[in-house]
């Protein structure tokens, strides 16, 4: 676990889902519960009651209180993160445009300045959906494998390849995260599914 200004940084969460209150999840990990706001968006994709689930989590920390977010892939939270540094961009916004739209959306409208599409997230203004062009647009780049309207396309990356990239981004070396995703794949898994997988194995180390 790692310490950023005395305080325990929680990285990520492995246990079972106890409640499901949109946006909030409970999750059990080890016998303590864990309270994590998630963007609408994750719900569909998520296990069901009594099941385990893998989140990425953010704990943002403040005088009045501990906060912890949670997502199932890197790259979510990697925008979250960014998101957070734009002046009047809070938790809260930031997890409106997460539930609206995924990364690959978000950045094909930041690209085509498109501030109607961000206007529609709630609580961004045309002055707030303008900066975040401005601040973002050098920041954001559209993956080779994503169209205009920000769908993946048929050349996209290999759902091992994805999977290996999230876990170098949680922080495991390439070898390492190659090998880790070489014991667990097989036929039919999804990205989110060899994630999880891989997470587990070392998880019974």
């Amino acid at each position: 676990m790692a310490f950023v200004n005395g305080y325990a940084m929680i990285g990520r969460l492995r246990g079972e889902i106890v409640e499901k209150r949109p946006p909030w999840l409970l999750i059990d990990v080890n016998g303590v519960g864990y309270e994590v706001e998630v963007p609408l968006s994750l719900f569909p994709d998520l296990p069901g009651i009594g099941e385990t689930a893998t989140l990425i989590t953010h704990l943002q920390v403040k005088e009045d209180g501990h906060s912890l977010y949670g997502f199932l892939r890197a790259n979510e939270r990697e925008l979250f993160r960014t998101l957070l540094k734009i002046s009047g961009v809070g938790a809260r916004m930031a997890l409106a445009i997460l539930s609206g739209a995924s990364p690959e959306q978000f950045a094909v409208q930041v690209q085509d300045h498109d501030v109607a599409a961000l206007t529609r997230v709630p609580g961004i203004g045309k002055k707030t959906a303008e900066r975040l062009v401005v601040e973002l647009r050098d920041k954001l780049e559209v993956p080779s494998h994503v169209n205009a309207a920000g769908e993946v396309t048929v050349g996209a990356m290999s759902e091992s390849a994805e999977a290996q990239a999230a876990l170098q981004a949680l922080g495991y070396k390439p070898q390492e995260a190659a090998m880790m995703i070489k014991k667990v794949l097989a036929p039919g898994l999804s990205t989110e599914d060899l994630i999880r997988q891989a997470l587990s194995q070392v998880a019974r180390r």
